[in-house]
């Protein structure tokens, strides 16, 4: 019996370290933050000074005044000259930005602004008319616009006003394109990785706080010209693996969640640890991230967004671990039992 008794030690001793680690996450960092969004998982790698300078550069885009509006090829005018009638007339630019008036012939309005367009016509008719008083009036404007590209709907140029932010463009081209996958339409657009390009200048606008969030500090007025490049995500996916009762690996999706992770995957087990782990960037140099999923469901801490490639682990916890080791040594302990009973019963001690 001294044999059977060395074992049942070792092995109770060997299940005080059968816990896969759990103690090992004591010093993950533990998002607990429920008021700043940027503070859940900060992985920019921004510092204080650069997302400074964004700021500053995002306030001087908003203070920007409008710039004047220039005439263009396609634009329909309509032209009064005052107390002569018959000289006025509603026309659109042609293509090569001319215009034909009365005793002018042909006149260049591309590129000038109201004011100036105006003029040049006062000072064509000066030889023929006395004193022209020269409008101009702006009817259908169609040389004011931005291009957007890339993974939206209906990508292509579009018309834009002094009123049109990076939101609104979006809209326009029809938000998101979708593809079929499993039998499911899922967005294609990756707005983490979309660029807003202006004068050959790549402004730092966050696309998700201006579209997603509605940050008006993002949310940029577009410019004629401007050019918005919608990336496309690829097929990349979340794997939530341990103690779930359905482990697997799900198309990533914007917005996607921890909680709603959870559900997906049949919720955990009653044998899961007190915390979930994110593991970020691969495991070749992951980075660990600590959830308390209670601490979430009473409002103590927030839903935590996750990113393409993670993977949410459930451990499981301490308790659990030993009581599934001592679930498989029993049988071998009863195998001890019985020879240890049939070797007394032929006279031989297990010691021996």
């Amino acid at each position: 019996m001294k044999l059977i008794a060395a074992i049942l030690a070792a092995a109770l001793l060997a299940g005080c370290y059968f816990d896969r680690m759990t103690t090992n996450y004591n010093d993950v960092f533990e998002i607990t933050n429920t008021d700043d969004d940027n503070a859940v998982i900060d992985e920019s790698g921004r510092t204080a000074e650069d997302e400074a300078r964004v700021r500053k550069r995002l306030m001087e885009l908003e203070m920007e005044e409008e710039p004047a509006y220039h005439m263009n090829a396609g634009d329909q005018i309509e032209i009064r000259v005052y107390d002569h009638p018959d000289l006025g007339m509603r026309t659109r630019i042609g293509p090569d930005g001319m215009v034909g008036m009365a005793f002018m012939g042909q006149v260049k309005l591309s590129g000038q602004t109201i004011a100036q367009g105006s003029e040049c016509i006062r000072e064509g008719l000066a030889p023929y008319v006395k004193n022209p008083v020269v409008s101009i009036t702006i009817l259908d404007v169609q040389s004011e616009t931005a291009t957007i590209a890339g993974a939206c709907a209906k990508p292509g140029v579009y018309g834009i006003s002094n009123s049109t932010r990076l939101a609104d463009f979006y809209a326009m081209a029809g938000s998101s394109a979708e593809r079929l996958f499993n039998g499911v339409d899922v967005d294609v657009a990756d707005l983490e990785h979309s660029l807003f390009v202006r004068k050959g200048e790549l402004l730092p606008v966050d696309f998700i706080k201006a579209i997603s969030k509605g940050d008006m500090l993002h949310n940029i007025r577009v410019r004629k010209g401007d050019y918005v490049f919608i990336a496309q995500r690829m097929e990349a996916s979340v794997i939530i693996c341990g103690e779930v009762k359905n482990p697997h690996k799900r198309l990533f999706e914007a917005g996607m969640g921890l909680i709603e992770t959870l559900t997906a995957a049949g919720w955990m087990k009653d044998t899961h640890w007190s915390h979930v782990i994110i593991i970020r960037d691969g495991l070749a140099h992951p980075k660990l991230y600590k959830v308390d999923v209670d601490g979430i469901l009473a409002g103590k801490c927030r839903n935590v967004p996750l990113k393409a490639g993670d993977i949410v682990y459930v451990p499981k916890d301490t308790m659990s671990e030993y009581n599934v080791f001592v679930n498989k040594l029993m049988p071998s302990a009863q195998i001890f039992s019985l020879v240890a009973g049939r070797a007394s019963a032929v006279g031989l001690s297990p010691s021996n």
